[in-house]
Order: structure tokens, then sequence, then C-alpha cells
């Protein structure tokens, strides 16, 4: 046996046996945004069925700033052992690289772990606008080119980089208006400042019930459980455009696949069990599980399809 590959014999064994004991030790999932909305929600909800599997505690830790950015880079240079994961979301993974050109991550700075929710996208507009579906909307907005403003919680996000997916499949004219977050953004739409935005149905369904708010389709393949009478965007024919944001669990680069394939294991038989699904539900969001290998093709996917509309709408990040 040749020396080079004792050495990886025994790197391989070593990792094995570290995988047999992990985790020693709580683990922390860190979430790029404030708690509360879907990708912190997805992040508590994959945290309870490792928590049972492992029979260790996990930690959710709110890092947010910078589009992501701050949480990505702080998981990217932490230790690759699996006891620091990232909750990901879909847009800033697959968006921020063709946004950013100073980030202290890239796309090999992770490895997939497993997909674990997504959460469609609404499309409301103010009541004020005379629109009652999306064929309505395109007809409005090209008889009335700049004349629509639309809102996003900021630069780069699904809203925006979505309504400009429809400007692009559709040759119209829209104005972006950029908020920090998106109650300000539901606020300014609530008051008819700005008539259009593209969201997770959780934060306007009430708006919705109390007709301040009018949905005109949802952006997925099959109908909202909350907005059952709102068509989807295939059935008024537009069947590209779909805004499903993904939520999944990455560690960091270096991991070992042992360690990987443990965590994503605990993840496949905890979010399949009925009282996970039943609270994603009630949360707005669909647990979706991936493993490691398929969210891996995901990623390449998105990344691909997601950074040709940036280019082509000359999205810059601000």
């Amino acid at each position: 046996m040749t020396k080079l590959l004792a050495i990886a014999l025994s790197a391989f064994f070593i990792q094995g046996a570290a995988a047999q004991d992990f985790p020693t030790r709580p683990i922390t999932i860190v979430v790029p945004v404030p708690p509360g909305g879907i990708v912190d929600m997805a992040a508590r909800l994959a945290s309870e069925p490792l928590t049972q599997a492992l029979h260790q505690s996990v930690v959710v830790d709110n890092r947010t700033g910078a589009s992501g950015n701050i949480a990505y880079g702080y998981v990217a240079q932490a230790a690759h052992d699996g006891y620091t994961l990232l909750a990901s979301y879909s847009m800033y993974h697959a968006g921020n690289p063709s946004l950013f050109t100073d980030m202290r991550w890239n796309a090999k700075s992770f490895s997939p772990v497993a997909m674990v929710a997504v959460a469609p996208h609404v499309v409301v507009v103010h009541p004020s606008l005379p629109v009652h579906s999306l064929k309505e909307l395109v007809a409005y907005a090209k008889a009335h080119p700049g004349e629509v403003n639309y809102a996003s919680q900021g630069s780069g996000s699904v809203p925006h980089v979505g309504t400009e997916l429809l400007k692009q499949m559709t040759a119209t004219d829209m104005v972006h208006v950029p908020y920090k977050g998106s109650g300000p953004a539901i606020q300014d739409v609530l008051s008819g400042r700005v008539q259009l935005f593209i969201t997770t149905p959780p934060s306007v369904i009430g708006h919705i019930q109390q007709g301040k708010l009018r949905a005109i389709a949802v952006a997925s393949a099959s109908r909202h459980p909350m907005l059952p009478d709102v068509p989807t965007s295939a059935e008024q024919g537009f069947a590209n455009f779909e805004l499903d944001a993904w939520v999944s669990l990455f560690a960091p680069a270096g991991t070992p696949q042992a360690v990987i394939d443990k965590l994503a294991g605990a993840l496949e038989i905890g979010l399949a069990k009925p009282e996970t699904i039943e609270k994603a539900r009630a949360a707005g969001i669909e647990v979706r599980y991936q493993s490691p290998q398929e969210l891996g093709k995901t990623v390449e996917a998105d990344t691909k399809h997601w950074s040709a509309v940036i280019k082509s709408a000359g999205i810059v990040a601000n």
C-alpha cells in the first residue's frame, strides 16, 4: 500500500467515525432574514426533526443584512463540520452572484444538504386598478405604458425579479418601486401609491379577504389552499410564470458527505410527518424535500435561469 493511499484511507475512516458520532453538541442554523418570514419559519420547521432525530438541540441564529450576504459569508467561512448550517432563500442563492461583485461567498462555498420547503407567490393589485386577471393586467399595462407601479421589498427579491420576468414575457412597461421590507411595500399598495405587488399569501391574505387588495393569480403550478378561488398563472395562459421560492439547508463546502447524508436523512423522515406538513401549511408554505444531489441540480438550474433574467433586466443591487 502506498503512503498516499494509506493517508486517503485513514482520512476516510476518520470521517466515517466522526459522522457516526455526529452530533456531539448543538447545531446552529443561520438565517439571513429577521424572524417571522418564510425563511425563518422554514428553518424552525427543519430544526424540530433534526432535534428529534439527532438528539441534540438546534439553534436558529438570525444574521440579517446586505441582502443575505452577511449570513452567507458567515456560514461560508465557518468550520466544515456540520455544526453550522445555512437556511438559504432561493433568490439570494441563485440571484446574488449576478447582483453583487464583492461577496464573501460564491457558488462553490456551500454543499447542499436538503430542500425544506417552498412558498408560492400571489399577484395582488389595488382595487382601483381595473384588472381581475393576468391577461387584463397585461392588456392594461400595454395600454398604459409606464403608468403601473409595482412594489418589491428590495432589489433582487422575488417580487422584483419575478415582476421583471413577467415584463419580459409580455413586453410590458411597469415601474419598479423598491422598499426596505414587505411591510412598507404592502402599506403603499394598500394606500394605492403603487398598484401591484407579488408576495407570499400569508402576508396579504387578510387584506384580500377584506377587499382591500385583489388577488389575480397564484404564480405556481397549483392553487394555494389559502386562496382556492384564485386561478394559477398557468390556468390563465402563463405556463412559464412560476415564482416558487424555496428554502434549503446548506453546509460549508468541505463538510464530510457522511455528515451531510446524516442531516439529510433526518430531514427526509421528519419533513414527511403529518404534523410537520400541517404546521407548514398553516404558515402558508409547503414542505418539499430534495436530497443533496437533487438540490444541487435545482441550484444549478435556478442560478442559470435567474441570472439570465437579472442581466436582461439590467438589475443591480442597491
